[in-house]
């Protein structure tokens, strides 16, 4: 057995014998609401920085709103190459409370699942990257290279006061190779993850009775007749780029498949009269392969007819890192070791910072304890695969320091 295989199997038995200590931390995650919105970051942030302190690691916080506050940890001081790991505190919001069989700020342990708001989404994630940074600070001066743990704010609806600041703030956690903690869901790994393009669709036309209604001449008509058409583009497929070539789309195929949905619909006026105007906020979910501008000007050759305007709110590609590259390469190997089965190779379907660091030029890969394509009732992450993944982070990360 070779000195470095010694020094991961170490590494891989110190994790695993922390089981209860991480769920214990994952209890005190979960207890601190961080829904978005609003987004507020406090609570899991003081957790995380007690946390890291007790195993000897020093955090600081890096913020532009005191109620939501990242957090930059730095390990290391060796010549090689420096690896970062990024997760993010807030989370998605419960929806009907009513639905959940579990408390939703308590971690419900059963069955080997680890029940709680956000443990899928993904404080489970979370929990094992700090859990990774606090076994790897026990040999810091071992380390042949750097690692920056960061987690962040802001994330779960793309606001600008989590990985946005802080990488405009702190050039130094920009890093080599980047490693986040967001699933795609089933345990698999993501090189890349879909673009996303909001549009605001708004028709007008003329008032009056509703006796007086026209075919296609009321707002609401023009607005229904283009949303009608539009649906169609969930039917595109992506042809995947060569970079990527051997990634798939996951279940039913839908990384590589566009979709196209109406978040919003809205209408003024009442029952008995014709609207003057409505609207239809659109949110595109653009696979690797579909450009935002192309699917914005689709939309805006379906709504040629007279009073009706299509604005683009926000947007950006789908981005990916090449299967080829190191930080690929070696969190394959290492999941793989660890799982005893090679994961798929997919397209996220939700947008995650991964791209934040990718458009930096920085190779980026996302893999996480997150057990369906997305949280929802019953949000959960297996306790075995929150462990597994802290044993994975670590293995990657002493894996890429050593690449040249």
């Amino acid at each position: 057995m070779t000195e470095e295989q010694t020094f991961l199997d170490k590494i891989d038995a110190e994790i695993s014998a922390e089981r209860d200590n991480l769920i214990a931390f994952c209890g005190r995650l979960v207890r601190e609401p961080s829904e978005s919105p609003p987004g507020e970051t406090l609570g899991v942030s003081k957790v995380v920085q007690a946390y890291l302190g007790e195993h000897g690691v020093a955090s600081e916080v890096v913020a532009c709103d005191p109620n939501a506050p990242n957090l930059v940890a730095h390990l290391g001081e060796g010549a090689g190459r420096h690896i970062v790991y990024n997760a993010h505190m807030d989370t998605m919001r419960p929806g009907d409370e009513s639905r959940w069989s579990v408390p939703i700020l308590e971690l419900t342990r059963k069955d080997g699942r680890l029940y709680g708001l956000g443990m899928g989404n993904m404080k489970g994630g979370l929990a094992a990257m700090c859990l990774a940074t606090a076994v790897l600070a026990r040999h810091r001066k071992e380390l042949p290279g750097r690692l920056t743990m960061t987690a962040v704010c802001d994330e779960v609806m793309f606001g600008d006061r989590g990985a946005v600041h802080l990488l405009a703030a702190r050039p130094d956690v920009h890093g080599d190779y980047m490693i986040s903690g967001e699933g795609p869901g089933f345990m698999n790994m993501a090189p890349a993850e879909k673009g996303l393009l909001w549009l605001d669709v708004e028709t007008t036309g003329d008032g009056g009775h509703s006796s007086r209604a026209m075919n296609g001449e009321t707002a609401v008509g023009k607005l229904v007749a283009l949303l009608t058409k539009a649906d169609a583009l969930n039917d595109v497929y992506a042809e995947i780029p060569a970079e990527i070539n051997g990634v798939t789309g996951g279940p039913e195929n839908t990384g590589l498949r566009l979709s196209f949905s109406a978040g919003v619909v809205r209408a003024d006026g009442v029952r008995s009269l014709i609207a003057t105007s409505a609207r239809a906020e659109i949110d595109v979910r653009l696979p690797p392969g579909i450009t935002g501008k192309e699917i914005e000007q689709r939309v805006r050759e379906l709504g040629t007819t007279n009073g009706v305007s299509v604005r683009a709110v926000k947007g950006w590609d789908a981005s990916w890192t090449s299967l080829s590259n190191p930080v690929v390469t070696e969190m394959m190997a290492a999941a793989t070791a660890v799982r005893g089965k090679r994961p798929d190779m997919v397209v996220r379907l939700p947008g995650s910072d991964a791209r934040r660091w990718r458009d930096l030029g920085v190779p980026s890969v996302c893999y996480g304890p997150q057990p369906t394509l997305s949280a929802g009732v019953d949000d959960y992450a297996e306790e075995q695969a929150v462990l597994d993944c802290a044993r994975v982070y670590a293995r990657a990360a002493l894996r890429l320091m050593k690449h040249g």
